[in-house]
This record gives structure tokens, C-alpha cells and sequence, in this order.
């Protein structure tokens, strides 16, 4: 079962672009969780620039950005260096990210059915519980939106 919007997410850790990322150590902080589906393609460099380019209104509202995809750490770390993103990149090769929020559906690519993540962005806030969610994300605009609502917080 994917976690629920304004329950408690459970702890995890995973492999990241910065060492071992852990969910309880971002305690009072609030974190900005962002799923896309592979590493150096389109719609997922727009998507990490967009962030990228916004980090520091993030960073002001008390927000910590990490993008997740299934792509190996070594990928993580090519990607990320660049695109120069100022945040860090989680490697969910298992998949345990993507099944904890539910992010892995059937998508159409070049007519064929294929398994892979649906682009999703969460917001976890200070306590640790899910705050909002984005599913079947399009990346114009997007980020904007979730700064406006990390604002809120």
C-alpha cells in the first residue's frame, strides 16, 4: 500500500548521489521528493533544471529537493554533474521508493506497454508526513506550483 496524504512516511534510506540518504535525518526540514522516469532524456533534465533553478527559493522556505529514479548510482552521479544540479539524486534500483509511493505504473512508449515511473513529485513536511502529492506530472509549470505550496508550509 503506497503511503497515504497526511500520514507518516515511513522511514527509509537509499544510496544517493551524497552518500547514504535517510529520511529521519531530514527531521525539521521540509522535503521535496521528486520521481522521474531516466536520467538523461528530455523531460527529465527540463524537469531537474527546473528544480535546479529554483533551489535557493526552496532552500529559503525551509525545503530540501532530492529527485529518485531507478537509474544506477553511477548514472545518479554522471547526470547530476551535468546538469549541475545543486541537490541530490537517489538511485531506487529495487524499487523500494517507487513502491512505497506507488509511482510504478504501465506506460505507452513507441507503442508499446512498458513498466517504468510515472513522473510524481511529494512533499513531506517537518513531522514527517505527507503533505501533498503530484501523480502524472507535466513539467511546465510544475515546479512552480510546488514552490507555491511548500510556501505554505
Amino acid at each position: 500500500m503506497p503511503v497515504a496524504l497526511d500520514t507518516k512516511v515511513p522511514d527509509f534510506s537509499s544510496d544517493s548521489t551524497g552518500g547514504t540518504f535517510t529520511l529521519s535525518a531530514r527531521k525539521g526540514k521540509t522535503l521535496v521528493l521528486y520521481f522521474y522516469p531516466k536520467d538523461n532524456t528530455p523531460g527529465c533534465s527540463t524537469e531537474g533544471a527546473d528544480f535546479g533553478a529554483a533551489h535557493a527559493k526552496f532552500r529559503r522556505a525551509g525545503a530540501e529537493i532530492v529527485g529518485v529514479s531507478r537509474d544506477s548510482l553511477k548514472s545518479h552521479e554522471n547526470f547530476k554533474a551535468r546538469m549541475k544540479f545543486p541537490f541530490e539524486l537517489l538511485s531506487d534500483s529495487d524499487e523500494k521508493l517507487c513502491t512505497l509511493f506507488g509511482v510504478i505504473r504501465m506506460k505507452n512508449m513507441y507503442g508499446k506497454q512498458v513498466r517504468g515511473i510515472e513522473r510524481s513529485t511529494f512533499v513531506i513536511d517537518a513531522e514527517g508526513k505527507l503533505r501533498r502529492e503530484w501523480r502524472g506530472v507535466k513539467v511546465p509549470g510544475h515546479v512552480d506550483e510546488v514552490l507555491a505550496f511548500v510556501q505554505t508550509l
